[in-house]
């Protein structure tokens, strides 16, 4: 245990949302608790981006100054964060994601790296930029997911593999592009692929030795899906058969969902993963290649022993081919950490129209005596659920620019969807707001429970989008849309805002003139760290939003801010190296408006700000 401790500026209470006392001599749970160390990709279990460090706060921040960078010698889009274990960094990079354990008491000296050896083809399934989202600890091992699906855990002091497995089948258009999360006794990682037809699952594997524990599917019979006895008990509603009217034929011109009202909807249902995928279908049995992918931030409660995820998109993009609900893409998921059954799960959107994925983090809090849980999903709302039996609380719109929707109905949980915004085949469909992207994307919020706020990094761009057919080819990609993005009606791409969970609105919000593509930061100084895609590492205020510093770094930034200290000094650093969806097209010289997935054209002014690819490094500041 280090005898270096910062001013800790809140009480012992607040270690009870990061920790649980039955696993307080868990070797990862002190880590966490050790405010000098970032053992974790979002510093804790619950996934709050928050730091009781204090040193760095509004009297001084405005004197941060670079303290030293570590350039990774990979050129693509640097996502997710290094983690700060027992005086060591350990940075990761985009494909062919190299790993480097730096000292941090020999002036960041490399003390063993790690370079894989992987095909190079597995790059062409990387949907949206040849991100890694970074690594694991736990265990006295380091975990790697590699874009080929492989699985390695290194001892965490020499780098000696100590196992490895495959996730994946990468010749099914399955690949892996997530941070793998340790949880307990268990490694959690899932997977890539929506744009493939994949079949989507997530997967726990125990640490000591890499053996499979359980694997639960997106979509297909109960049994794969590992729906749980008591599955939804609270709100069996959420089970569903249809929520929506006239699904059968799939989209009408015009739009032709009416969302249900509770008092007429049909459940509970079994084997929903197999009834809401409805004739016709592009293929046979369209629940088999059906998305739901997994490749985001996942959180745990160690209390109800439940783990927190959410399910990507269903494939294909293109509605007409697919009616249904669809379930359970677009899924919030609660799994018991020990034998994967479902405890709940909630879908925030019913048979997608727009590639709205679910896969956006949970963050664990609690209020007025209640375990909550709160996402802000890409599809533009902001949800808090009583995270014990998936209640949902609020529902709110992040943006009053977003109009695929009016409202969530809280009773029901049915979002009343606008016809005019629907989608389907060979048709035009204008001015959705938000776009793909959503109005957030991975990049991660963080919460400060010393000003009960989230800080949310935001997208404020909208969309046409065309539906068309395309023929499934396993490997192969199985897009079924195109689609151009655009600034949104503020004329800005981006922003950044304080959010409060209970309330379901903005307390503050400032305009980016791009998406802010990187991971919140808070600390107990009521200070929030965030980067953007025109280079800026930033510094506001907590409490109004107010710019407290800035610096530019060499490329954009799509990491994750983090903290730490070492020797008494308090460091905050990020990954610059732009890339991502924002970024990709820019990364590969695209230039029609809807290469990229629509990336080329909305964020065609990146290349002012940008060389492409964008280099790689780590930017550390301190006082």
């Amino acid at each position: 245990m280090r005898t270096h401790q910062l001013k800790l500026a809140v009480g012992a209470g607040l270690l009870s949302l990061i920790c649980n006392s039955a696993f307080a001599e868990d070797d990862l749970s002190k880590l966490m608790q050790d405010d000098n160390q970032w053992a974790s990709q979002r510093k804790d279990y619950a996934n709050t981006g928050y730091s009781r460090l204090s040193q760095i706060n509004k009297g001084n921040v405005g004197h941060l100054k670079q303290a030293w960078t570590f350039a990774t010698g990979v050129n693509r889009g640097h996502e997710g964060a290094p983690l700060v274990v027992n005086d060591i960094m350990y940075v990761h990079t985009a494909f062919p994601n190299n790993v480097y354990a730096l000292d941090l008491n020999d002036n960041q000296k490399i003390i063993w790296s790690y370079f894989p050896k992987q095909d190079p083809s597995v790059q062409a399934l990387l949907c949206c930029d040849n991100v890694n989202r970074g690594l694991g600890y736990g265990d006295g091992k380091i975990l790697l997911q590699q874009n080929d699906g492989t699985l390695i855990a290194f001892n965490a002091k020499d780098g000696t593999k100590v196992w490895e497995v495959k996730v994946v089948d990468v010749k099914k258009g399955e690949s892996n592009t997530n941070a793998p999360h340790v949880f307990k006794d268990k490694v959690i990682t899932g997977m890539s692929g929506g744009e493939y037809g994949v079949r989507g699952f997530i997967t726990a594997y125990n640490i000591k030795d890499g053996s499979l524990a359980w694997r639960a599917y997106s979509n297909g019979p109960d049994t794969d899906v590992m729906i749980g006895k008591d599955f939804n008990k609270e709100n069996p509603h959420y089970s569903a058969l249809s929520v929506y009217e006239d699904v059968s034929g799939g989209n009408v011109e015009g739009g032709s969902f009416k969302a249900l009202d509770k008092s007429k909807l049909k459940f509970p249902e079994a084997d929903l993963g197999v009834k809401t995928w409805l004739k016709p279908q592009a293929i046979k049995n369209g629940w088999e290649h059906g998305g739901g992918s997994t490749w985001g931030w996942y959180s745990y409660d160690p209390t109800l022993n439940l783990m927190y995820y959410g399910t990507g998109n269903p494939g294909t993009w293109n509605p007409d081919v697919r009616p249904g609900d669809n379930k359970w893409s677009m899924t919030i998921f609660a799994r018991d950490l020990d034998t994967g059954a479902a405890r709940w799960g909630y879908q925030m959107t019913p048979h997608d129209e727009w590639d709205y994925d679910g896969m956006n983090e949970t963050v664990l809090w609690e209020a007025q005596g209640k375990k909550l849980a709160t996402h802000f999903d890409r599809n533009g709302f902001g949800y808090t659920f009583d995270r014990t039996n998936g209640t949902l609380i609020v529902a709110e719109k992040m943006n009053k620019f977003v109009n695929w929707a009016s409202k969530i109905d809280l009773a029901s949980g049915v979002p009343q969807k606008d016809p005019k915004f629907s989608t389907h085949q060979d048709y035009d469909a204008k001015g959705i707001c938000p776009s793909a992207l959503g109005v957030k994307d991975e990049q991660p919020s963080a919460y400060s429970p010393k000003t009960g706020m989230f800080y949310v990094p935001l997208n404020h761009v909208c969309m046409t989008y065309e539906p068309v057919e395309s023929k499934y080819v396993a490997g192969q990609p199985w897009v079924g849309s195109t689609l151009t993005m655009f600034a949104g009606p503020e004329g800005v791409m981006g922003g950044f805002m304080a959010w409060d969970g209970l309330k379901g609105k903005s307390v503050w919000y400032n305009k980016e003139k791009f998406s802010a593509w990187g991971g919140a930061l808070v600390t107990s100084s009521d200070i929030v760290f965030y980067g953007t895609l025109d280079r800026w590492f930033k510094a506001v205020d907590a409490k109004t939003g107010k710019e407290l510093w800035k610096m530019q770094v060499g490329s954009g930034i799509v990491g994750n801010a983090i903290t730490w200290s070492h020797k008494g000094k308090q460091y905050v650093g990020v990954l610059s190296g732009i890339g991502g969806w924002a970024g990709v097209a820019m990364n590969l010289g695209l230039n029609n408006d809807t290469d990229g997935l629509g990336a080329a054209g909305g964020y065609r002014e990146l290349t002012k700000w940008n060389a492409a690819p964008g280099g790689g490094a780590m930017n550390v500041f301190s006082l």
